[in-house]
């Protein structure tokens, strides 16, 4: 699959996700094969005003390429100014959040409120695009409601606009992450355009990868909440497209190691108190569906060191 310039091992991409698509993160799904890795999104303001948190968004390490970095924002100038500025960093693709349904960033008329704004869409990407040189993608969702369902129109613009390729989750902004993913208005944006198609939403096993490519004959399939706690998902989906081989899932001994090496990684990269904390969420995916698992997230939520965690991995976890 290419987008753009950037040519994909394969048609399996990791969505964004913030607190989830940090650094160490992303290096352990592109380890188990995914085709291409974006990190949390990252505010266009935030740049233009050198908010220190940005640069640990945007970290970005040689073994994870290729990489996306996603920016949000309704600002076309402070948008398209700050990808100009950043575009030498050693991300591969830019993407554009369109999708984001929580009240905090809706509320300034940023991710997914834009599907309400078609016009201020179009002059964000134009101006984007026209000031990089590497590939912009969009990130969009159904619609704002229901009642404002306007995937393929957006997707038009987008595609006018310079995009290299859309991403469409099924859902609009009223659902948020409840009920089914409409994969219908997948099909539908997939047959509006000649840039790649990115289906997202529901994608939650090798089976519902299969599926979306298939209905929809969109280009590739976006994994978000199922690759929570479960990087080879990505394995697994890869294999089964191949030829249809199904992978068993990790042993808990596997399951023990990715958390004791992903809990390093967070370390490493953010230092012991916060990397900590943040493992804490990803036990509790991990762990998910284990025998004891609950008395086990329990105490790791009391952990404070590494040495505390790996501890309470070792005696109560495979």
């Amino acid at each position: 699959m290419k987008i753009g310039n950037v040519s994909l091992d394969n048609n399996i991409i990791l969505a964004p996700m913030a607190g989830v698509t940090d650094l160490p993160f992303r290096l352990l799904c592109r380890e188990q094969g995914v085709g291409l890795v974006c990190t949390e999104m990252v505010s266009a303001k935030a740049i233009y005003y050198h908010n220190r948190n940005t640069s640990v968004l945007m970290a970005v390490s040689p073994e994870e390429h290729p990489v996306s970095v996603q920016l949000f924002g309704s600002d076309p100038d402070i948008i398209s100014e700050m990808a100009a500025a950043i575009e030498e960093e050693p991300f591969d693709i830019l993407d554009f959040n369109m999708g984001c349904p929580v009240p905090k960033v809706t509320k300034n008329g940023e991710g997914s409120a834009l599907m309400r704004s078609p016009k201020l869409v179009e002059e964000i990407i134009t101006k984007t695009a026209r000031r990089i040189h590497k590939p912009m993608t969009v990130k969009i969702r159904k619609g704002f409601t229901e009642d404002e369902v306007n995937a393929v129109e957006i997707a038009r613009i987008a595609e006018a606009s310079g995009a290299a390729a859309i991403a469409v989750h099924g859902r609009t902004r009223e659902q948020y992450y409840s009920g089914r993913a409409d994969w219908e208005i997948i099909r539908q944006v997939k047959e509006a355009v000649k840039i790649p198609v990115i289906g997202n939403g529901d994608v939650d096993s090798v089976q519902a990868a299969k599926r979306m490519l298939d209905e929809t004959g969109c280009d590739g399939v976006m994994v978000g909440r199922a690759a929570k706690g479960n990087p080879w998902l990505f394995r697994q989906i890869r294999a089964y497209l191949a030829d249809g081989t199904l992978l068993p899932p990790p042993s808990s001994q596997e399951v023990k190691a990715m958390m004791l090496r992903h809990a390093q990684m967070e370390v490493a990269f953010k230092g012991e108190y916060t990397g900590i904390r943040e493992m804490r969420a990803h036990i509790s995916w991990y762990t998910a569906g284990f025998p004891n698992s609950s008395r086990l997230r329990a105490a790791v939520n009391q952990a404070e060191t590494y040495s505390e965690l790996e501890q309470l991995i070792n005696q109560g976890f495979g």
